[in-house]
């Protein structure tokens, strides 16, 4: 049974929310956002602090509301360093709905443009990370909904500022608890910054113990103290913003290209062909997650995965075709397999349907013998648009990078006759299946895969065994899986293959993509991994080298939220991911140290 994460809100006679489960206030009605400004903002030493920073983190313990993060992107944008980032972590374990939240901001109109803005982000409740942006304000929010001592055991940044606002330690100990003071402590930047209401005991002690200096300071409103604390080292000034180039122009690449701008990093990429070259170049692609029922891991993974390609997406121009994916039985565990997955707490309520075999044929047009899996936020993208979009303001170099080898404190990459290309403090291989010609250290074998399509035929996304996807003026169907090849364009004979996927499952719209005429046809290799999970972070051994790749079929799910990662770690940003789930797909579980030194 999924754990019960409900506020259990209560509206008091003067409008100011409430909560039952703890028994206390979010907010003052009469002076909530004047306390916001002097205990936290303030007590951080806002806007001072972030003066001459090109860069920024505030964490927050106690999303709430949240006014506390609505008060700080209007002082953001109002008095933040020209073309400063943002960087925003809260943690909320008891999260309201949008609507409920919007009711409690309404009271604050000077605040209508933050609040808007963070409303139009507002994530549904499910557990784990979720990355939201804030663009009119340069500025990201990574939320995290679980538990506060998990949270902070999973975040990777490290915080200038935090704002400590969980209820009172009275009513909700384990928002201050040792685990949590010692996450504090660990996540905190040098010369970092804590605020907070209350000046109860464990608090001050806790923090002290942990290197800050405390002090009480006059309290705001009916309470007499807060607290203010700070690390005395000083604090790290930004540095300078380093080079980077991304090898690949596929979705790794592309996506690589979109993170890195997203952080104010502009990226090179360098491409031996055109982008989508490779595996992102079919004129439809499939956007759906990996289905694992008994490892949870994997599935947040591809959850938040799935949830973030969705959102990044939605923002292209005529880049969604269709939503939704139904994914059709393929063998009899198939139907217990789907009943655990919809079942899973990663997802989002009613994101995982399973159907009937009278509604699967309903969805697909004709009958099936088998059940399936409704994936309400699986879609159909066109991949062309979503390269353009996210390789548009990219610098684009066409070039064969042949080998990469190290110059000073950076790398310098080269062409078949020894020729330097380019050099530049960061790389990121993210060249596909090529990818293991240029790091000879990892784990990557090759499936050779060809994929075809008609005009004019019509049909929903459906996957089993193969899969057909709209194009927005045919279908594209396939694929076959011809592991170990890398060799060989389009034949007949893998078409016949992927018409007679089709047939086997499908009769009729066989019979019509038949119909249809000649079918276009293209291959591409994958790069796949043992464990079929993605290699994403840091190469060992070696600084300033990392790698995207093996994606396998799931790259137009994943490369999103990975590319994402992998541009954090590279400039010392915050990740969006779970430190547990990133240690799953880092390159270090099956590469040796010094692959490529």
């Amino acid at each position: 049974m999924a754990e019960d994460r409900a506020p259990r809100l209560i509206w008091t006679d003067d409008g100011s929310p409430r909560s039952g489960r703890f028994g206390d206030v979010y907010f003052s009605q009469q002076d909530g956002l004047a306390e916001t400004r002097a205990v936290f903002l303030a007590g951080c030493g806002l806007p001072e602090a972030w003066q001459g920073r090109s860069r920024f983190c505030v964490a927050e313990l106690g999303l709430g509301t949240g006014l506390n993060i609505a008060a700080l992107l209007d002082l953001w944008r109002r008095e933040g360093p020209a073309g400063g980032r943002l960087s925003l972590f809260s943690v909320e374990g008891f999260p309201l709905s949008r609507e409920e939240a919007g009711r409690a901001l309404d009271a604050w109109p000077e605040l209508a443009e933050a609040t808007q803005a963070l409303l139009a982000v507002w994530p549904e409740a499910t557990p784990g990370f979720h990355r939201l942006d804030l663009p009119d304000f340069n500025a990201t929010l990574d939320l995290a909904i679980g538990d506060v001592s998990w949270a902070l055991s999973q975040w990777s940044g490290r915080a200038d500022a935090w704002f400590l606002d969980g209820f009172a330690p009275s009513t909700n100990p384990d928002m201050w608890s040792e685990a949590v003071m010692d996450g504090i402590a660990a996540r905190s930047a040098p010369g970092a910054r804590v605020a907070t209401f209350t000046v109860a005991g464990a608090v001050r002690r806790g923090l002290a113990e942990r290197g800050f200096t405390v002090d009480k300071r006059p309290g705001h409103g009916r309470k007499r103290e807060r607290l203010e604390a700070r690390l005395p080292a000083p604090a790290v000034t930004s540095s300078m913003t380093p080079s980077v180039v991304v090898v690949g122009a596929g979705i790794a690449g592309a996506s690589l290209a979109r993170a890195f701008a997203a952080l104010g990093v502009p990226a090179t990429v360098v491409e031996a062909d055109r982008p989508g070259a490779g595996g992102s170049g079919f004129p439809a692609s499939l956007v759906t997650p990996r289905l694992d029922a008994g490892d949870e891991g994997i599935a947040a993974l591809h959850a938040q995965a799935l949830t973030r390609a969705g959102v990044l997406y939605a923002a292209i121009p005529d880049a969604v075709i269709e939503r939704g994916v139904l994914q059709l039985e393929q063998a009899p565990r198939d139907a217990g397999r789907f009943a655990k997955v919809a079942s899973q707490s990663v997802w989002a309520e009613g994101a995982m349907e399973v159907l009937d075999s009278a509604t699967c044929a309903n969805r697909v047009g004709e009958p099936v013998a088998c059940g399936g899996l409704w994936m309400r936020d699986a879609m159909a993208i066109r991949p062309r648009a979503v390269l353009n979009a996210w390789l548009e303001k990219a610098v684009r170099v066409t070039a064969w990078v042949a080998r990469i080898e190290p110059a000073g404190a950076g790398w310098r990459l080269l062409d078949e006759t020894g020729g330097v290309i380019i050099e530049a403090d960061i790389v990121v291989v993210a060249g596909g299946w090529g990818t293991a010609g240029l790091v000879p250290g990892l784990v990557l074998a090759p499936v050779r895969g060809q994929a075809n399509w008609v005009e004019g035929v019509e049909a929903g996304p459906v996957a089993w065994g193969g899969y057909a996807a709209p194009t927005g003026s045919g279908l594209l169907f396939g694929a076959t899986h011809d592991r170990g090849e890398t060799d060989g364009g389009p034949s007949e004979e893998a078409g016949t293959r992927n018409l007679t996927t089709v047939a086997a499952r499908l009769p009729q719209l066989a019979a019509r993509i038949a119909a249809a005429g000649p079918a276009q046809a293209r291959t591409a290799v994958r790069a796949t991994t043992p464990d079929r999970l993605p290699l994403a972070g840091a190469l060992p051994g070696v600084e300033g080298l990392f790698v995207l790749g093996g994606l396998g079929s799931r790259g137009f799910c994943v490369a999103p939220l990975l590319a994402e990662h992998v541009a954090a770690l590279a400039i010392g940003a915050p990740s969006p991911l779970p430190a547990e789930v990133a240690v799953r797909i880092s390159p270090l579980r099956n590469t040796p140290a010094g692959a490529l030194v």
